[in-house]
């Protein structure tokens, strides 16, 4: 449902097609991260923050899950391999976004931040700067 959202509203505004639906599956990846990993009692509720700054939309997903330790989320940083049993959906979201950044969050979780640079329709809603 996020991710017919997003996309829903990205080109209601005029967002390149192409590019919402990238920004959409990397969002449909970062939800699976967070099901698959931070599962769980009231560790299974996450929140989506979502936002079009000039020509960036920036995506936030906070967990409540565990978190992540210290030296986990270095490797995490890593570019994961075909063959690896983790992390191609964090290859998948690097591989359609600009800039992807994964950090624990203050009180209890993960958060993971994506931006993706947008490509305006001629038609597009929203000033094109």
């Amino acid at each position: 449902m996020a991710r017919r959202l997003l996309v829903g509203a990205m080109e209601t505004a005029g967002v390149d097609r192409e590019i919402a639906m990238e920004i959409g599956l990397a969002l449909s990846e970062a939800c699976a991260n967070v099901v698959e990993h931070a599962r769980g009692g009231p560790y299974s509720e996450y929140q989506i923050r979502a936002g079009i700054t000039g020509d960036c939309c920036r995506v936030e997903i906070i967990d409540g899950g565990p978190g992540f330790p210290v030296e986990r989320l270095r490797g995490l940083s890593a570019m994961a391999g075909p063959g690896a049993e983790n992390g191609r959906g964090l290859m998948l979201i690097r591989a359609m976004t600009d800039h992807v950044q994964l950090s624990n969050h203050p009180r209890r979780g993960a958060v993971l931040r994506f931006e993706k640079t947008l490509r305006w329709r001629k038609d597009a809603l929203v000033p094109v700067s």
